[in-house]
C-alpha cells in the first residue's frame, strides 16, 4: 500500500505507512522534521511507535550531521536466520529438548560465556580498532564498564534481555528455521549513552535550541564527530559478529536433540538500529535506521512478528520514498509496563499456545497482544517489500 499520512508539520515532510500511529510518536516525527539538516524528508515504518530519542521506526537522512540518540544504544541490534535442511516432521515430538539446547549453549540476559569462545581472528580484528580509535581516546568508557575487553569478548555469542530471542520456526513448505535477534550486548549500549551525552553537552556549549534534548547531535569537524562514527561503526561490526557467533553455538547445540541436518542457504543477517552513508535523492547523507531494515532492490531482509504469531523472509522493492527501507517487525502498540497491568500467565498460555517457551510472569511483556497485528503491518508495506517465506515459531527462548 502507498503511503498512508503525511506529517507536514517540520522543516521536511514525514511520510508514514500507516494510520495506526499514536499522537506522542507524532510529536516525536515532528521534532526530528524541525532539525536543520534533515535531507528531503523523513520516513515512518507500519510498525512506527514511541521511542526514546527519536521513533522507532523511523528512517532519517541527515546532511553533515549524526544523532547518537537516534541510533540508539543497542547499536547494531538486528536479525538473522538460516534454513536447515530437515523437515517439521524430524522434530522430537517434545520439543522442550531443543528449548534447553539452545538454553544452555547460549548465555541470556546480563550473562555472558564463562570463557571466550569466538574465534580468535576475530577476536584480534574487533579489539585492534576499540583500542585504538575508541578507547585510547575516551577512557571514560573504560570506567563506565570497567572491563571493557573482559565483557566484550566474553559476551560475544551471547542473546542479551528484552525483546531479543532465538527461535525455531518453519516455514510454508515445512522447513525447519534458525532465527534469532540480538544486538551489541553491554559495550553498544556503553559507547551509545557515552555519546549521547557528550552530544548533549556539546549542544549546551554551543547553546543550540533544540526541540529535543534528546536529539542532541554532532556536526562534521565537530570535536567527537569522527570518534562517534569509528565507535558506532564498530559496535555494528561487533553486533554481526555477535549473531554470527550465537548461530554457531546454536547449531552446533542441535547437532544432538536434532537428526543429521545441513544449513541449505547462506545466513540473511540485516541490521535495524544503525547508520549508514547511502544515496538517496541525488545526495551522499548519513541515513540512520532506528528499528528499521534496508530494503534494496532484491535484498532479502527478515521481519519478526511477536512471539507466538508469525515472521517473514522478505524481498525488497528499493522504493526510494521510503529510503529502500522496510520495517524491523510488528512494532509495539503498549508499553512493557501496560503489558503487565493487563495480562497475565493465562494470557500468555492462550497467545504461545503451540510454542515452546517460557510463559511464566517474567515475559508478560512480551505478550503477543503487546503488539501491532503483523499481518497488518504486511499488508501496510506491500509497496515496500514482498514475501519470500512466511514462518512460524514452535521454539522461543527470550532474553
Amino acid at each position: 500500500m502507498p503511503i498512508k499520512m503525511l506529517l507536514n508539520k517540520g522543516k521536511v515532510p514525514v511520510k508514514i505507512y500507516t494510520d495506526d500511529v499514536d499522537s506522542r510518536s507524532l510529536d516525536q516525527l515532528t521534532n526530528i522534521a524541525q532539525l536543520p539538516f534533515i535531507h528531503s524528508h523523513i520516513a515512518a515504518m507500519p510498525d512506527v511507535h514511541l521511542g526514546i530519542g527519536a521513533t522507532i521506526g523511523s528512517v532519517i537522512p541527515t546532511k553533515g550531521a549524526i544523532i547518537p540518540s537516534a541510533v540508539g544504544v543497542d547499536i547494531g541490534c538486528g536479525m538473522a536466520a538460516t534454513r536447515l535442511s530437515i523437515k517439521a516432521d524430524q522434530l522430537p515430538d517434545n520439543l522442550k529438548s531443543i528449548r534447553l539446547a539452545i538454553e544452555k549453549a547460549i548465555p541470556v540476559g546480563f550473562n555472558m560465556h564463562k570463557s571466550i569462545h569466538a574465534k580468535n581472528s576475530t577476536i584480534i580484528a574487533l579489539n585492534k580498532v576499540l583500542e585504538e580509535k575508541i578507547l585510547t581516546k575516551h577512557t571514560a568508557i573504560i570506567k563506565m564498564m570497567k572491563k571493557p575487553h573482559r565483557t566484550w569478548t566474553q559476551q560475544l555469542g551471547t542473546l542479551g534481555g528484552g525483546n531479543h530471542f532465538i527461535e525455531v520456526c518453519l516455514d510454508e513448505a515445512q522447513n525447519v528455521w534458525i532465527m534469532l535477534h540480538s544486538g551489541s550486548r553491554g559495550i553498544g549500549n556503553v559507547i551509545g549513552r557515552y555519546f549521547i551525552s557528550l552530544a548533549k553537552k556539546d549542544m549546551e556549549k554551543h547553546t543550540i535550541q533544540l526541540p529535543s534534548r534528546d536529539l542532541a547531535y554532532f556536526t562534521e569537524g565537530a570535536e567527537y564527530f569522527v570518534d562517534y562514527m569509528d565507535a558506532v561503526h564498530w559496535a555494528q561490526e561487533y553486533a554481526l559478529f555477535n549473531r554470527r557467533e550465537m548461530m554457531r553455538l546454536i547449531l552446533d547445540a542441535l547437532r544432538k536433540p536434532l537428526p543429521n541436518f545441513e544449513v541449505t542457504k547462506e545466513t540473511i543477517t540485516c541490521h535495524h538500529n544503525y547508520v549508514a552513508i547511502e544515496n538517496h535523492f541525488g545526495e551522499q547523507v548519513y541515513l540512520t535506521r532506528k528499528g528499521a531494515i534496508r530494503a534494496g532492490k532484491d535484498e532479502l531482509g527478515i521481519i519478526p512478528g511477536s512471539m507466538g504469531v508469525k515472521s517473514y523472509i522478505v524481498r525488497g522493492k528499493g522504493n526510494p520514498e521510503s529510503f529502500c527501507s522496510c520495517s524491523h517487525g510488528a512494532g509495539r502498540k503498549m508499553s512493557r509496563s501496560a503489558a503487565k497491568k493487563q495480562f497475565n500467565t493465562d494470557d500468555m498460555l492462550e497467545q504461545t499456545l503451540g510454542v515452546e517457551c517460557r510463559k511464566d510472569k517474567g515475559v508478560i511483556d512480551e505478550i503477543p497482544g503487546a503488539y501491532k497485528d503483523i499481518d497488518q503491518v504486511m499488508k501496510n508495506q506491500s509497496d515496500l517489500v514482498e514475501i519470500v517465506h512466511t514462518l512460524k515459531q514452535v521454539v522461543c527462548v527470550k532474553g
